[in-house]
């Protein structure tokens, strides 16, 4: 398994969001987090991504990430966060090439070689950004930020890759070119995907499997075409089915 979370809790100032969870990511899988605002998504996330401290036990390609450097850390899992404000400067080939100074644990004055030059590129590229790759990210657009971030998240070439919204920000066109570059990532070999969507259109269209999350703990762990409606109804208390159906009328 390329992801195993073993009885996972955490949370914040002492009191747990996340209670026992326990789920596993295989090669090329991709694998989608449904639930409600305020379920733990993103609490599970960041204690996967080692940025919170936890309980249980989070292997790695069999590894305990507890035993792992933050070195080898950052080159099994990446995390892409949600579009947070910007203080810095940077051009976007420059926050780009940041990944890989996580990868490889060096500092800003260190020079950067070929293979990083070559896979900046090749981010910048995936995702559109290669002619802005002289602009500031200051100077950028909320979903030209967002896709940024992604780059640099590809860039840092990770095993894992741990998503929370990663189409927030983006237009319709983005949204779709986004999954289409995760999805052929993750086709690669030797990879994985963790995503936290509110969009439930994108997400089961993205993954091949589902976890649905209440309370802090899974509810339900499917494949992504075999989602149990009831389940889904329960979990946001409204009609999912009903509510995708009233919507879809408005374009016949």
């Amino acid at each position: 398994m390329m992801l195993q979370a073993e009885n996972i809790i955490c949370g914040y100032g002492g009191v747990p969001v996340v209670r026992g969870v326990s789920f596993s990511a295989a090669e090329e899988e991709r694998v989608c987090i449904l639930g409600p605002n305020g379920c733990g998504k993103t609490t599970l996330l960041r204690a996967l991504a080692g940025l919170l401290p936890y309980e249980g036990t989070v292997r790695l390609r069999g590894d305990d990430a507890r035993g792992l450097s933050r070195r080898e850390l950052s080159r099994r899992v990446g995390l892409m966060s949600q579009l947070a404000p910007v203080y810095f400067s940077y051009t976007v080939y420059e926050t780009v090439m940041m990944g890989r100074y996580a990868r490889h644990e060096r500092s800003l004055l260190d020079r950067e070689d070929e293979a990083d030059r070559r896979a900046v590129r090749e981010s910048l590229e995936r995702t559109g950004l290669w002619p802005l790759r002289d602009r500031l990210v200051t100077e950028l657009s909320g979903g030209q930020l967002q896709r940024a971030f992604l780059a640099r998240t590809f860039a840092q070439d990770p095993a894992v890759i741990l998503l929370d919204e990663p189409t927030n920000h983006l237009d319709l066109k983005y949204q779709a070119e986004l999954t289409d570059s995760l999805r052929a990532w993750s086709e690669q070999g030797g990879r994985c995907v963790l995503g936290v969507f509110h969009d439930m259109n994108l997400a089961l269209g993205f993954a091949q499997r589902v976890l649905l999350m209440q309370d802090g703990t899974i509810l339900a762990d499917s494949p992504a075409d075999r989602v149990d409606r009831g389940l889904l109804d329960r979990l946001y208390g409204m009609d999912v089915a009903g509510y995708m159906r009233e919507s879809l009328r408005r374009w016949e």
